[in-house]
């Protein structure tokens, strides 16, 4: 039985920068969570971020590509709401929830959009109003370039076809 890396707040885990979950609800994770099937991981908390925390984004200017390929790069960072720079928590946090999946023999990962860490078809623009950029976070961008598949929330259904 394939292992699948997942973020921890999709279990319903208060893990998220306000003290909250962001329970998915989606049976087939709740059917994959029942048979072990899932490597949990908050990123941002298993570096060492505490919950409840300020929220972050990764100031990314347009023309840099990728949000989290800019930060990866060292061409972009990562600030919270009270202009404190995180970025060397969040290049941290991808590199731990690399080997944990390595370690785990997950080849997919299923995270949770929007986030500067997890993102994997948008992320916020840095400037803490809403606005939503195309592209992926800091750990999603990590696994990727080291080989797994990154799915969002929304696609669950469409890794289950193909792992089975």
């Amino acid at each position: 039985m394939e292992k699948v890396l997942v973020s921890s707040c999709l279990l319903g885990n208060p893990v998220r920068y306000d003290g909250r979950s962001k329970l998915s609800g989606n049976a087939i994770l709740a059917r994959w969570h029942e048979q072990g099937r899932l490597v949990p991981i908050c990123p941002e908390v298993a570096a060492g971020l505490p919950t409840p925390r300020a929220p972050a984004e990764i100031a990314s200017r347009s023309g840099q590509g990728n949000p989290g390929d800019a930060v990866l790069a060292g061409h972009a960072g990562v600030m919270d709401r009270n202009g404190v720079d995180v970025t060397d928590v969040f290049l941290n946090a991808a590199r731990f929830t690399v080997a944990l999946a390595k370690r785990h023999g997950c080849r997919h990962a299923v995270l949770t959009d929007g986030s500067p860490s997890c993102g994997s078809s948008f992320v916020y623009d840095g400037s803490f109003s809403g606005v939503k950029l195309a592209g992926s976070g800091v750990t999603a961008r990590a696994l990727v370039g080291a080989g797994f598949t990154v799915w969002p929330e929304s696609g669950i259904a469409a890794l289950a076809r193909r792992i089975g």
